[in-house]
């Protein structure tokens, strides 16, 4: 079974402790110094213990980013950051890519199969 991207993942090799904040970076597309001060402050100034004990259940429970991630391309990463975020408008996204395609391709087609004499001189030159 392949690892899902819509999951949360450690991340051991951006991570200083255990990876959560990286972690977290990667999941949210927060940067990971923004991360690490919020969860400091967090800790200090709001939740003290309870912050470090969910980091610490965070850090055990949480399985490690699968390799596969690791080389992923950057827009490939944007683009299931932005799923995990809204997956509503990922869909909507997707078919409006697709609908514009789709009218693209229809464009093409009603230019190759219209009535074109020129283009069909270039394509008869061309065997």
């Amino acid at each position: 079974m392949s690892a899902r991207r819509t999951k949360f993942y450690l991340d051991k090799r951006e991570g200083k402790a255990m990876g959560v904040c990286a972690g977290l970076a990667d999941y949210t597309g927060i940067d990971v110094i923004l991360v690490r001060v919020g969860v400091v402050l967090l800790t200090i100034f709001a939740l003290g213990p309870v912050a470090l004990v969910a980091y610490l259940v965070l850090g055990w429970l949480a399985k490690d980013k699968p390799r596969e991630f690791y080389d992923a391309d950057p827009a490939e990463t944007k683009f299931w950051q932005g799923v995990r975020a809204k997956p509503s408008n990922s869909v909507r996204d997707v078919r409006a890519r697709f609908r514009d395609i789709d009218r693209r391709l229809a464009d093409v087609e009603t230019h190759v199969t219209s009535h074109n004499s020129r283009l069909a001189a270039e394509i008869d030159a061309l065997r």
